[in-house]
């Protein structure tokens, strides 16, 4: 949230307090409200009716957003032999075994994403402790574990990215930067809340959706309909 007073009072002013807005007066808004000095990332946030305490209830999956991010994801790959090769003639920015793992551990992260071939991640795994925090450990559910490097690599690069429920039950995500189009952010909203519909677990009972906001780096959450996102994502 913004520090500046000023700048928070004349955001508040364009809002309606308590009401739940139409995806596309909410992205109308976000757009307004992002009057910082850089292009700021709209991001998604999604509270379910899930205990992610328990495991079969975990929310966590992945999909490409059709007009990505709007950021330089940057890849690091963990391979060995011929997928070294692989790796960086699929455009990532580092790729390594041992000698990358020795990097990690003396404190590098300056990358968004960590891919992994299976037969490494024994050495790799040995990073669990510094990565794992950071949510950027190689796993297979998030499709980060593989030995298709060159998929993996070009669809992160295209605008995949891994979601996973945090410990209050809620998913957030970006779906772009303020300075897109309304109908380039509708579009990867109604992918990534189709995607967060799909995965939902069996066990979880109830309401599955409890509520759904959008925001900006420095904006206000601006609460949307349920019933407009999901017409929104049921048209694709």
């Amino acid at each position: 949230m913004s520090s500046n007073p000023k700048r928070l009072k004349e955001i508040t002013k364009k809002m309606e307090k308590g009401k739940s807005y139409d995806l596309d007066d909410a992205l109308s808004l976000v757009k307004e409200c992002a009057t910082a000095k850089f292009d700021e990332t709209v991001e998604l946030s999604v509270r379910l009716g899930v205990d992610p305490k328990r495991a079969d209830q975990m929310v966590r999956s992945t999909v490409i957003l059709p007009w990505g991010t709007g950021k330089d994801v940057r890849i690091i790959v963990f391979a060995k032999g011929e997928k070294l090769r692989e790796a960086k003639e699929a455009g990532c920015d580092l790729v390594g075994s041992e000698d990358l793992i020795t990097k990690v551990k003396e404190g590098f992260f300056d990358f968004d994403v960590a891919i992994a071939t299976p037969d490494i991640m024994r050495e790799v795994g040995g990073l669990g402790k510094i990565l794992g925090p950071r949510g950027l450990m190689p796993n297979p559910k998030g499709g980060t574990v593989t030995f298709e490097i060159e998929k993996t690599v070009k669809e992160f690069k295209r605008g995949k990215i891994e979601y996973r429920v945090d410990s209050y039950g809620i998913v957030h995500a970006p779906i772009g930067k303020a300075s897109f189009e309304i109908s380039r952010l509708k579009e990867n909203f109604a992918t990534l809340f189709a995607s967060i519909l799909k995965a939902k677990p069996v066990a979880a009972k109830g309401q599955y959706v409890r509520g759904i906001h959008l925001s900006t780096t420095m904006g206000p959450g601006i609460k949307i309909d349920l019933i407009s996102a999901r017409r929104t994502a049921e048209q694709l």
